[in-house]
């Protein structure tokens, strides 16, 4: 064998097999690609005969990665000059002896004392919002994550099961493994609320959905009529039920894990984490675009205690973070770099993450048998992959593309989800009092933070019969828009805190829910923004004296854009200018405006049905 200066071996004269190869042996022999596959499928016999063979030197691997110091996450140790060879997806030989296993047709690379490592895995991503998957897969596979596990809620509250499974339809056949939780719906509005058990029971049987998705304690603990047959549904059948535990404690956060919570991806300092790791969760820290976490939860390496339930997670990448940051690998540096043992790190990113999902006899080490997911990184403390290795498939190499994400063609259906009957008025967004008094009292939405929100009572003026914004006093109003299951049916509320002088800003990606969701100064710019959000089929739109200052289309599901993430990221950062110039104080406004409808972050939200109270679970109005 031939090598060449990148330690890649040189075979001419081998026509039909590349690097990219990526097959595996059938039954009689035949050979079958990847795509036929389940994600984890069990290897047939002959499959495993195969693989048995080229352990024992019968037959030769497809592909070899030779002279690696192995990162070993199941004992905790590096080995020295150490080689794994695979044949199709799988891994069949982990030694120090490969000679038997490589023959002519092997493609061989050299890792001359590289280290070797798990393929990376993000345990709770959000990969229906803002990118569609193949943008988002062209970015990230690079840097080194080779399964992904996404929630699905976006979609289902946009469209349903049909929605969900178009979602997923998108995520199959990648060059990396991505497999789904089912959205138990939680919601707000009584429309958006639950998943039939037909429904769950079908998501369920797929081999590609893991679990019920994050269920958020207020609505276990409030409506466990409602919340526990679905997980009952999904322990059944042997799956996860991923837990949302935000501001629950002591004997509350005990109820809510005797339910069968698996996990929580929400505590935010080491205390937190602490009380859910002694309950026997598996703790998932968020280093992403919504929060970022690991910082301060670092401390805990120093508390002698074991990390094994600890799992690194993305909750969710921006556009602009994904091309600047890059994806897990950063996540697993800045973990290095925050103090915790490289193995530990790595450990956080792969095995844990697998064991808590049970796929750790796929995924999430470096053993025979396993799908042959690994990287080549210069050494335990940096995480920039030479190459990325994907189902026995070299996909990357030195941060470039080798292998694409595959293009999904969505459905008329998911591509035409803003159904309002017709175009909105001023007038649909007045508040009408009957009082003749020249003043009301009324209910706002007080935004604590950024996200954070309570209820307030004001006193404002009633002119004509109707209680209008003040811009004056920063109260605003808001309205939520149903735009799927009554499309048309609206509430419109009033709120303190988003700061816009002039203008309107509306948005369809509303947490939680199928809304639309508008923040405005004038009832007409409001109007202007929620029908061109209508004519884009889906989007935010911000407007100002009835001229659109800024729009960014988001056609599939009203969720995802279709442009390419570069274009996107750029759309989003006009968004927030424009913002910003019209007066909102947030860092991310259009992410405050989408959580308005949001069942899950503290108090007061608004959906199409009126305002909801958490603490009381009540539906309320504008008006005391």
């Amino acid at each position: 064998m031939r090598y060449d200066k990148t330690g890649l071996v040189k075979r001419p004269n081998l026509p039909g097999r590349t690097i990219a190869r990526a097959v595996t042996r059938g039954e009689g022999g035949m050979h079958r690609s990847m795509s036929e596959f389940e994600l984890v499928e069990v290897a047939s016999i002959e499959d495993t005969k195969a693989l048995m063979n080229v352990v024992l030197g019968r037959e030769k691997a497809d592909l070899a990665v030779i002279n690696a110091r192995l990162m070993n996450v199941y004992t905790g140790e590096i080995l020295d000059h150490f080689s794994v060879c695979s044949l199709g997806r799988r891994i069949a030989y982990v030694g120090n002896k490969p000679k038997e296993v490589i023959g002519e047709k092997t493609t061989v690379i050299d890792a001359a004392g590289q280290t070797l490592i798990p393929g990376l895995i993000d345990g709770h991503a959000h990969l229906g919002w803002l990118f569609n998957a193949c943008e988002f897969l062209n970015h990230a596979m690079a840097g080194g994550t080779t399964t992904i596990i996404t929630e699905s809620m976006e979609p289902f509250a946009a469209g349903g099961r049909d929605a969900v499974l178009d979602f997923l339809a998108s995520l199959k056949d990648q060059p990396i493994k991505i497999f789904a939780t089912v959205s138990p719906n939680v919601s707000i509005s009584r429309k958006s609320r639950g998943i039939s058990i037909g429904n769950l029971e079908e998501l369920l049987g797929r081999s590609d959905i893991l679990g019920l998705g994050e269920t958020y304690w207020q609505a276990v603990l409030q409506e466990p009529d409602l919340m526990l047959p679905f997980f009952y549904e999904t322990l059944k059948k042997g799956k996860k039920l991923e837990g949302h535990s935000a501001g629950a404690a002591k004997n509350k956060l005990m109820a809510y894990v005797a339910a069968g919570i698996s996990s929580c991806h929400e505590p935010i300092n080491m205390k937190e984490v602490l009380e859910r790791l002694r309950l026997g969760l598996y703790v998932m820290i968020r280093e992403g675009s919504v929060r970022r976490d690991l910082e301060a939860i670092s401390e805990i390496r120093n508390h002698g205690l074991n990390l094994r339930r600890l799992v690194l997670v993305s909750d969710g990448i921006s556009p602009k973070d994904i091309l600047e940051k890059g994806y897990m690998e950063f996540i697993v540096q800045k973990a290095i770099d925050c103090g915790f043992d490289p193995i530990t790190a790595i450990q956080m990113a792969t095995l844990n993450v697998a064991e808590h999902f049970s796929l750790d006899h796929v995924i999430g080490g470096i053993a025979p048998g396993r799908d042959a997911d690994w990287l080549v990184i210069p050494d335990e403390r940096t995480i920039a992959p030479r190459y990325v290795i994907s189902k026995g498939r070299i996909i990357a190499r030195d941060g470039k593309l080798l292998v694409p994400a595959r293009k999904h063609n969505f459905s008329e259906t998911s591509l035409r989800s803003v159904r309002l009957p017709e175009k909105l008025k001023a007038s649909h967004f007045i508040i009408h009092t009957q009082d003749h008094d020249c003043q009301a009292e009324v209910r706002i939405i007080d935004l604590v933070t950024d996200l954070v929100t309570r209820e307030s009572r004001l006193t404002l003026p009633v002119v004509t019969g109707e209680i209008r914004a003040d811009v004056d006093r920063n109260v605003l109003k808001v309205a939520a828009i149903d735009r799927t299951h009554i499309p048309g049916k609206m509430f419109v509320g009033l709120v303190r805190g988003f700061c816009l002088r002039s203008g309107a800003v509306a948005a369809t990606s509303a947490w939680d829910s199928s809304d639309i969701v508008v923040v405005g100064a004038t009832d007409a710019d409001m109007a202007t923004a929620v029908n061109r959000v209508r004519d884009l089929d889906g989007g935010i739109v911000a407007c100002r004296d009835g001229k659109i200052l800024t729009e960014v289309p988001l056609p599939i599901f009203g969720l995802l854009s279709e442009k390419p993430m570069e274009t996107l990221a750029r759309e989003m950062d006009g968004l927030k200018k424009v913002l910003s110039d019209l007066g909102a104080p947030f860092p991310d406004p259009f992410l405050t405006l989408g959580t308005l409808t949001c069942a899950a972050i503290p108090y007061f939200r608004i959906c199409e049905e009126g305002y909801v109270d958490f603490k009381s679970g009540q539906s309320l109005g504008v008006l005391v």
